[in-house]
């Protein structure tokens, strides 16, 4: 056994971690720190644990656990780590947008490495830190990255992506709320959201000459999970594209390739990725789907903790979508 702790943990994304911690038979979870609810019961804030643990928040760090989670608002990994300095066994892995840039991957004598196991496998076999992916980067690579091992993103790329609410964190804003978001959609950040440059990055370490992305991210009438589309010229068939997936994605645990339509329910509530592609005049359709809270977050942060302490990859997230 070995012994996590979750700072951060009054979260979308710190729950998701304690549901599927609890009931990891590799790990015990060591402490859930929140300055906010400090002694409050976990059940607080995540009212489905209650009846399931009576582990409680707490305002202190345990600085030699095993691994420690990094729940936190993008930009507060950084002042955490300055204030807190974990032993040098303590594996790290951070959920927000800190240290997913190669630019940003070194800090205070660390070195992360992106967390996408069909990427960076053997990589994050060997890490001592780790820096998780983003929702909307996890389903738009997972998308395009057989095309670019390929060689085959020539030409522009039109990505059109939608997201549930809890993509924007458990604190209620003026698009996030019920009385607007529900009976409503409507975009945000056409063409520049903070992910594509992550994006780029792996699919340029496959492909130099990548085409340019068009990406335009939507805000969905639902909570959970990422619908994208992406489409691009493609000179193959539509046979040879779905060899190109299949192969790329031989090995992934949790990324499978449709030969079927695939819709967004199939998915929620689990850590798989759903793909399916689709040819017309030329153009390769890719549809992905994920649960941005598990595949796009919490579940792919233990899925590379499975993999840094080799454990079976799938332990603890045999997780069962909800499709009816």
């Amino acid at each position: 056994m070995i012994k996590a702790g979750i700072i951060g943990g009054s979260g979308y994304t710190g729950g998701e971690l304690i549901r599927i911690l609890l009931n990891h038979s590799k790990v015990s979870i060591d402490f859930i720190y929140s300055t906010t609810r400090a002694g409050k019961k976990a059940s607080t804030a995540h009212p489905d644990l209650l009846g399931v643990t009576d582990i409680k928040f707490t305002d202190e760090v345990n600085l030699t656990v095993d691994v420690v989670f990094l729940c936190l608002g993008h930009g507060n990994s950084t002042s955490f780590l300055n204030e807190h300095q974990f032993s040098a066994n303590t594996k790290i892995i951070d959920l927000s947008n800190d240290f997913r840039l190669a630019a940003d991957a070194q800090f205070k004598g660390k070195d992360f490495v992106y967390g996408l196991p069909e990427l960076n496998k053997e990589a994050i076999k060997k890490a001592n830190y780790i820096a998780n992916p983003g929702c909307f980067a996890t389903a738009i690579q997972l998308a395009l990255l057989p095309l670019a091992k390929a060689g085959a993103l020539d030409n522009p790329v039109h990505i059109n992506a939608v997201t549930g609410s809890t993509g924007a964190g458990v604190v209620l804003s003026a698009t996030s709320h019920f009385s607007w978001r529900t009976n409503n959609i409507s975009w945000y950040k056409p063409f520049t959201h903070q992910h594509l440059g992550e994006i780029n990055e792996s699919l340029h370490s496959l492909q130099s000459n990548a085409g340019e992305l068009f990406f335009l991210p939507s805000r969905g009438n639902f909570t959970r999970g990422i619908f994208a589309t992406a489409y691009t010229n493609y000179n193959g068939s539509l046979e040879d594209a779905k060899s190109l997936f299949k192969d790329f994605y031989a090995d992934a645990k949790f990324t499978q390739v449709s030969d079927e339509e695939i819709c967004l329910k199939q998915i929620v509530n689990t850590n798989h990725c759903h793909i399916h592609l689709h040819k017309h005049n030329g153009v390769l359709l890719v549809t992905s789907a994920i649960d941005n809270l598990l595949k796009g977050a919490s579940g792919q942060a233990v899925q590379n903790m499975n993999l840094m302490f080799k454990f079976e990859e799938t332990e603890g997230l045999q997780l069962k979508a909800g499709v009816f």
